[in-house]
């Protein structure tokens, strides 16, 4: 959630996505955001009573989708192609991109350039009305829960690079309670989601066990 972030993480990597004011969407948000306030994460990654839960995981992925954009945001001048010329989580886990679509086979690039691709192609499925409807009564496609699946999953890969590569600029900047805040945030929605399990890709398992050693 933003708020958690205060005034000083304004900075970030893309664009925002913002959820639309006076939505059903932005209610289940403000509701999300009130139970988090209350420091029990568990609580707040629970499905509220009466809801859908493919609305559910749509405002949730958005709004980990900015979290993660703010606070890459406050590290890129740490994460450059010099510093982080691949992109990795440590030296047993290392990723490439691919999206399927522009690049189909899985590239080895910097860090940076892997993470300018990831948040491209997340903010494009969420900008994408077919995928995530934002109007009342308009439906989640079939594939919804495996489409947001893929999309936390390779959004986990920034808070894995960002704790085994830049962790010491993130205690400077003081950024390290926010972090550790949504990234448990993070995994205890996946978690209660179970959408952590098997995967779309080849090193898709790899995911838990490095969130177990983080």
């Amino acid at each position: 959630m933003s708020f958690l972030f205060g005034s000083r993480s304004s900075k970030t990597f893309k664009p925002k996505k913002n959820i639309p004011e006076g939505s059903h969407q932005y209610e289940l948000l403000k509701h999300a955001e009130a139970t988090l306030g209350s420091g029990n994460l568990r609580m707040a990654v629970m499905l509220p009573e009466g809801e859908d839960l493919n609305e559910w995981v749509a405002v949730n992925t958005v709004d980990f989708f900015n979290q993660i954009n703010m606070l890459y945001g406050t590290i890129t001048d740490f994460c450059t192609e010099e510093s982080c010329p691949v992109m990795s989580a440590g030296p047993k886990y290392e990723y490439h991109w691919a999206d399927g679509t522009n690049i189909k086979k899985p590239i080895k690039c910097s860090a940076p350039k892997y993470i300018d691709y990831l948040m491209t192609w997340v903010q494009d499925q969420l900008d994408d009305e077919t995928l995530f409807p934002s109007k009342i009564g308009v439906p989640f496609p079939k594939n919804f829960m495996s489409v947001a699946k893929t999309i936390l999953k390779r959004l986990f890969r920034v808070y894995a690079h960002i704790y085994h590569q830049h962790f010491d600029p993130v205690i400077q900047l003081q950024e390290e309670a926010h972090l550790n805040t949504s990234f448990k945030h993070f995994i205890f929605f996946v978690q209660r989601q179970s959408m952590n399990r098997g995967g779309a890709e080849r090193e898709g398992d790899t995911e838990s066990e490095t969130a177990s050693r983080l």
